[in-house]
């Protein structure tokens, strides 16, 4: 009975040495993995892992015969932040297999938009007079456009902003490479930077 036993332990032993051999040799190299995951990225084209809501709030004033005319705008808007991943190349992954790292160097992100949200704008003016008789309104309503824009963008560009764009994109990224790679069997370190 014992000899039974035995023989059994190895077997079981034997079949667990074997299948860990072949999912060792049969496990593609780093390099497949993170090739595969570029080429997925690649055919996504863009990442958006983050998006932000701004509200502008800009005045336009003119004068003219004598009369003066003012419009003030309050609009939301959505700004997203992308990465054009069909810039990123195989040569920003560097893999270091003594540490056991890829380090990804992702494109600079890329703001998309502003959209502005019509249904939600708010606008106050006085200068009927002036309104009526020229095209003063028209000219105030495209100054404040030409502001509003330029405000959102500016409020986009703060470097919390920026920041937290990056790090929510690194995630994003830093999963699209991490998980493949355990899936693989290479429990390996992503991090990400940006060239920003």
């Amino acid at each position: 009975m014992k000899q039974v036993w035995l023989i059994l332990l190895s077997a079981v032993l034997a079949t667990v040495g074997i299948v860990a051999y072949l999912q060792r040799s049969v496990s593609p190299p780093v390099e497949t993995v993170v090739a595969s995951s570029l080429k997925s990225l690649q055919e996504q084209n863009r990442l958006s892992a983050f998006a932000a809501r701004f509200v502008t709030v800009v005045t336009s004033r003119k004068e003219q015969l004598g009369f003066a005319a003012e419009k003030t705008l309050i609009m939301p808007a959505m700004v997203r932040y992308e990465v054009d991943l069909a810039k990123l190349k195989i040569d920003d992954l560097v893999w270091d297999a003594g540490a056991n790292t890829l380090t990804i160097t992702l494109p600079p992100i890329e703001l998309s938009g502003p959209e502005f949200d019509l249904t939600a704008t708010k606008e106050y003016g006085s200068g009927a007079v002036l309104m009526t008789l020229t095209d003063v309104e028209r000219l105030l309503d495209q100054s404040n456009r030409t502001k509003a824009k330029a405000d959102v963008i500016a409020q986009a560009k703060a470097p919390t902003m920026i920041k937290l764009a990056q790090d929510a994109t690194a995630r994003a990224i830093t999963n699209n490479f991490a998980l493949p790679l355990r899936a693989a069997g290479v429990d390996a370190i992503v991090k990400v930077e940006t060239s920003q």
